[in-house]
């Protein structure tokens, strides 16, 4: 007799292969019904000699046809009875871990590993689903003795099991096997070392020690097969355990609808006839048994994909239905009149929400209550510059007398995140001098669905106005805080459109507000130039011949330097050289950055609104000093005593150097007046007006007018790399 050991359990036990021999023996007759499922996530790797046997399959090919679904159906009369298919997993995960190294039944996707010893499952309370185990057993013992028709003998195991659902008839089934099994196991573990183990063996097979063949190869390929009915019994329990309502919603999908008329009794079936069908061993060439376990591994990996694919069809479904609901939900909280704010503010987290305050102390939600708040919206990019110019109208607002508060909603995707990351969204709460969240994951997924979809956050922060009754006043405010300041509260879309009634000129108010010498000028009855581009030859030009032609004139002349927008870095080199040949004034960074900020947010607002082709003032001069921007030929525009005139770097660079064509009507009727009339004058036969939006926003127009003529726009798709 040959003694030899092979290491298939864990490393200190060791299997006598001549004990297990003629129990893992393995016959598939042409009329058996045997297959495996496997889950494993990739394909079995299959021994060279066998892969050109393994024709390629369709993931459908193990599904049973119409008369044998109906027989299994038929063995299908469910009962109130619960059977705890989570402790039967667990046992048998205990039992197979010591036949099968790092062998995982958890059903989360941990390790699984509980010691039986400090186990506490307890199968008492399942009395009927271990007298049905107990059956199983026996059933599976007679016919690992006397083999038999897999067909048959599996319709019987699902008689027997007709009153269980169909998760509960796989588990039960395979725990029927890791008993017998772990019976076989335990009695070869000690074969060689305990009497009574070997007395037992004899017992049970009289000619075990007969067999002496090397049984590694058979080993490992059986390891394979319990591996899949592991993982495909994981699938099937899980696909079990999926409310109707998603199950139906996949079935609606399925053409034809299969997942649970057809899938899972075919699964219970094959896990079933799987299982008897390692135990219908007889005695037959061990390279052609080990090929044909190959083979069936192969086929698992087949049948896995098909029922993975399904369950992950189904979680997905799932998922999506449960956002849905949850963002209907918020939905009929917002839109629903309520007694105070405290309900929306609640309902837009994952829990009890704690909120620091300004100074960083950790309050309850409730501080909020009846307030108007602002809800601040934003990614982790939001810019020092915009949280400094918000800071300035936040810290206004109790010399103002108006109580609201701001309260910051980080919008960030749910993906793991670094070091980095998190010590960006700490940054950004420190210098924040209002509410911010204790945490950046706070928001639910259906709210950051609802702020996307309906009050169109894409990228740029917004501001969201609610009343002390949670009313929704206005779904950016930003754009009034920056430039009204606290005279815009409560900050409502009403009120925006009542401050712009007096002010028509949305630049002229710019302007004001962010140029202090200009009351000065004004009251000198100076002209005020400002202008913008990025090409020093033309600045130099413009500049130098503007000066000239005011000293002409004998007029006063301030001019501006006022950058351009999305070019930070240019720009200061271009404010450098500048100051450095005393050409003009020039803007700093701060003032640079609000005045084309605000003038992109406000264009970006016509757009959410479809009024971009309008003919109001403020449209028309947002459209105009864009699109000179985006022409990157320079632009400028003049002011004086509410007279103002405006044209592109190449158009007013030549009414300059062609002053005498209109200098003196200059002198009769005024600067302003005389030079508008000389660009009117000019006719280009060619021009190109450029507008160039922001790619981020689902809300591009399809039209836009030009301008300067009036025409339709053609549209472009330009890709851009930038930095700065």
């Amino acid at each position: 007799m040959t003694n030899s050991t092979l290491p298939i359990a864990s490393s200190h036990h060791y299997i006598n292969p001549t004990i297990l021999g003629k129990h893992i023996t393995h016959q598939t007759s042409k009329n058996s019904n045997i297959f495996i499922y496997s889950t494993m996530a990739r394909p079995t790797p299959v021994p060279p000699s066998s892969r050109t046997s393994h024709p390629p399959m369709r993931n459908e090919f193990w599904m049973l046809d119409n008369e044998k679904n109906k027989q299994i159906l038929s063995t299908h009369v469910p009962e109130d009875g619960v059977v705890n298919v989570k402790s039967f997993l667990r046992v048998i995960g205990n039992v197979l871990r010591h036949i099968i190294p790092n062998i995982n039944i958890d059903m989360k996707g941990g390790s699984g590993h509980i010691d039986a010893f400090h186990d506490q499952t307890n199968l008492s309370a399942d009395d009927g689903a271990l007298d049905a185990l107990h059956k199983i057993c026996c059933e599976l013992s007679c016919k690992c003795s006397g083999g038999g028709d897999g067909h048959r003998a599996t319709m019987g195991i699902l008689n027997m099991l007709s009153s269980y659902s169909w998760d509960a008839k796989v588990v039960l089934t395979f725990a029927a096997f890791a008993a017998n099994f772990g019976e076989l196991n335990l009695i070869a573990q000690f074969y060689s070392s305990s009497s009574l183990a070997k007395s037992v063996a004899l017992l049970k097979q009289p000619n075990i020690l007969e067999q002496s063949q090397p049984l590694k190869p058979h080993f490992d390929a059986l390891n394979k097969l319990i591996i899949a009915m592991v993982d495909v019994t994981k699938c099937i329990v899980k696909l079990s355990k999926l409310p109707s309502k998603y199950v139906l919603s996949l079935n609606h999908h399925c053409r034809p609808p299969r997942l649970i008329s057809t899938l899972l009794p075919t699964g219970s079936f094959r896990v079933s006839s799987f299982v008897l069908g390692k135990f219908q061993a007889t005695s037959t060439k061990l390279t052609s048994e080990t090929l044909e376990l190959s083979y069936l591994t192969h086929k698992g990996s087949c049948i896995h994909e098909y029922l993975h694919s399904q369950l992950r069809r189904c979680e997905e479904l799932k998922k999506e239905k449960k956002l849905t609901e949850a963002f209907e939900d918020f939905k009929r909280t917002v839109d629903t009149p309520q007694v105070d704010n405290l309900k929306i503010l609640r309902d837009i987290f994952c829990k009890e929400q704690n909120l620091l305050n300004p100074d960083k102390t950790e309050v309850y939600i409730n501080v909020l209550r009846r307030k108007y708040v602002l809800l601040l919206i934003s990614n982790l990019d939001i810019s020092q510059e915009e949280i400094r110019v918000l800071e300035l109208v936040y810290k206004e607002r109790v010399s103002s007398g108006h109580n609201y508060e701001i309260l910051w909603l980080p919008i960030v995707d749910r993906i793991p995140r670094n070091d980095d990351y998190l010590e960006k969204f700490s940054n950004k709460k420190l210098i924040m001098p209002w509410y911010t969240l204790t945490h950046q994951f706070s928001i639910k997924p259906a709210v950051i669905k609802y702020i996307r979809e309906v009050w169109g956050f894409v990228k740029k922060p917004i501001a969201v106005t609610l009343n002390p009754q949670g009313k929704v006043l206005s779904t950016n405010a930003l754009n009034m805080m920056w430039i009204w300041r606290n005279s815009a509260f409560p900050f409502s879309n009403g009120k925006e459109e009542g401050l712009w009634k007096d002010k028509p000129s949305t630049l002229e108010h710019l302007v004001h507000c962010l140029e202090p010498n200009l009351p000065t000028w004004v009251s000198q009855k100076k002209v005020a130039c400002f202008y913008g581009g990025v090409k020093m030859e033309w600045i130099e030009s413009f500049t130098t011949t503007t000066k000239e032609v005011a000293k002409a004139l004998e007029i006063g002349l301030e001019m501006v330097y006022v950058g351009k927008k999305n070019a930070r870095e240019r720009v200061e080199k271009i404010t450098g050289l500048i100051k450095e040949k005393k050409l003009s004034h020039a803007w700093q960074d701060d003032n640079m950055w609000f005045f084309w900020n605000l003038l992109q947010n406000m264009w970006d607002t016509k757009v959410q609104q479809g009024k971009t082709n309008a003919t109001d003032g403020i449209t028309l001069e947002l459209k105009t000093i864009l699109g000179f921007d985006d022409s990157k030929k320079g632009w400028a525009v003049f002011y004086r005593s509410g007279e103002m005139v405006k044209a592109n770097g190449e158009k007013v660079l030549e009414s300059m150097k062609s002053s005498d064509q209109w200098v003196k009507s200059a002198k009769q009727m005024g600067f302003i007046p005389a030079l508008r009339e000389h660009l009117e004058g000019i006719i280009v036969p060619h021009h190109c007006t450029r507008l160039i939006l922001p790619g981020n926003d689902d809300r591009i127009p399809e039209k836009v007018q030009c301008a300067e003529c009036g025409r339709p726009m053609e549209l472009h798709f330009l890709y851009r790399c930038c930095d700065k």
